[in-house]
């Protein structure tokens, strides 16, 4: 913990970054947290790790242009997203809920490389997916060969992250598949089914919200519950943005 904070404070834009999460509504430690030392002993070191990384992410891709993919939406929607999936964990009894809050933050990255790698090939299928109201991942698995949840995967395994992140990620959309890590890729999947679903026209915002029945039962989360928990995200979407991707506030 003594090497990690030392590392963290020769970065003064990651210590401030770091120092302002782990003193946000999100955690709620009733005093103020002042040094890096102590912010790694309350939230201990691969929170830490996990935080510094989503957090330096928006910084690694805010070089795309708009052309290529609308960063500021993408990033409103994935901090909606992380938001929606600490407070399902919560919801679910589970006290470190930062874990779910990367993970729902994360839960799209794949498309982040999609689009910078093979970006005519990666808008060509969410038009295609749009155009027959085809499920997006079957698209790029047709007209690709892989879809957004593995690309996303192996960048999470290439980061050399937890097993359980890159699974949620991996497993997202079938979590019967994830084995141990069922709980955490059905709770990724519920966030980023509502995040899908906030991000609809308004004329289809009363469509069935497509819940996996198998990421039901794993977390016991009611669907009526939705739109309280969509409405407190939104409440705390503008601050925590500004942690994570403040330029997506300009937009």
């Amino acid at each position: 913990m003594e090497d990690l904070a030392k590392v963290l404070k020769i970065d003064p834009a990651i210590s401030a970054r770091l120092l302002r999460i782990v003193n946000s509504p999100f955690y709620g430690f009733p005093k103020q947290i002042d040094t890096i030392s102590r912010a790694v002993n309350l939230i201990g070191m691969q929170a830490v790790s996990d935080l510094v990384t989503a957090t330096t992410i928006g910084r690694t891709f805010s070089g795309m242009t708009t052309d290529l993919m609308d960063l500021s939406a993408y990033w409103r929607k994935s901090v909606l997203c992380a938001l929606m999936a600490g407070k399902i964990a919560k919801s679910c009894g589970i006290e470190d809920s930062e874990r779910f809050f990367i993970e729902g933050l994360l839960r799209d990255i794949g498309h982040l490389i999609l689009y910078q790698s093979i970006p005519k090939q990666a808008q060509a299928a969410l038009v295609e997916a749009t155009n027959l109201g085809s499920p997006l991942a079957e698209v790029e698995q047709a007209s690709i060969g892989a879809d957004f949840t593995e690309v996303g995967a192996e960048l999470i395994h290439s980061w050399e992250m937890p097993l359980q992140m890159e699974s949620a990620i991996r497993y997202q959309l079938n979590p019967s598949d994830a084995g141990e890590f069922k709980l955490h890729a059905s709770i990724v999947h519920l966030a980023g089914a509502l995040a899908d679903h906030a991000d609809l026209e308004p004329a289809k915002l009363k469509l069935a919200l497509p819940f996996h029945a198998y990421a039901l039962s794993t977390t016991r989360f009611k669907p009526e519950q939705s739109p309280a928990l969509v409405e407190a995200s939104h409440s705390q979407l503008h601050e925590t943005l500004e942690l994570i991707y403040p330029l997506a506030l300009a937009a």
